[in-house]
């Protein structure tokens, strides 16, 4: 068994798997960030949902406190983000794929970490994922590409073909064991 530790959110330790959300205002001004006494906005990120396709908006309620990693999925076509938003926060599991071109996760690489209100993160396409919860449910933003999502509602309802996504359960991966997320 594999007991996998839970890391703060931090631009270093998740650049390898996308970009993080919620970085401060610049202080001085740049040509896509403004501060005044009533309001401050800057740029965070420019999403890319692939060629071709359309940036949707989706809310998403996360309730699985199990916190045994069992699948992985991945989304070959678009960036996908997610942004805590009702005070909680999520563990959400990361790791790259494979360098084989298996386009299987490479579990030895998985890594967990701490998304906390407040915070957000970007995965880059093809990146294998898993989101829990400490307890209850957490409410979340996500943006993802409009056709991944009702391919992906088409697969987990009556198991039409999916070619945006992948879901790997890790038990049929012979070499990944076990993945509990010491939180």
């Amino acid at each position: 068994m594999r007991k996998l530790a839970v890391e703060a959110l931090d631009a270093a330790a998740f650049e390898p798997f996308g970009w993080i959300w919620g970085t401060a205002c610049p202080t001085h001004g740049t040509p896509t960030s403004f501060r005044s006494p009533g309001s401050d906005f800057w740029h965070q990120h420019d999403f890319d949902p692939g060629a071709g396709g359309t940036t949707e908006v989706l809310w998403v309620d996360y309730r699985n406190s199990s916190r045994q990693v069992r699948a992985l999925e991945a989304h070959w076509l678009t960036q996908q983000a997610i942004v805590p938003l009702d005070g909680r926060e999520i563990l959400h599991v990361v790791c790259p794929t494979r360098a084989d071109g298996s386009r299987l996760p490479d579990v030895s690489q998985l890594r967990c970490f701490r998304v906390t209100s407040g915070q957000g993160l970007c995965m880059r396409p093809g990146c294998w994922h898993a989101s829990f919860v400490l307890q209850g449910q957490t409410t979340c933003l996500m943006l993802t590409r409009g056709s991944t999502t009702r391919e992906l509602v088409a697969h987990l309802a009556s198991g039409a073909p999916a070619a945006e996504t992948s879901i790997v359960a890790l038990a049929s991966l012979g070499d990944a064991g076990e993945v509990w997320i010491q939180a």
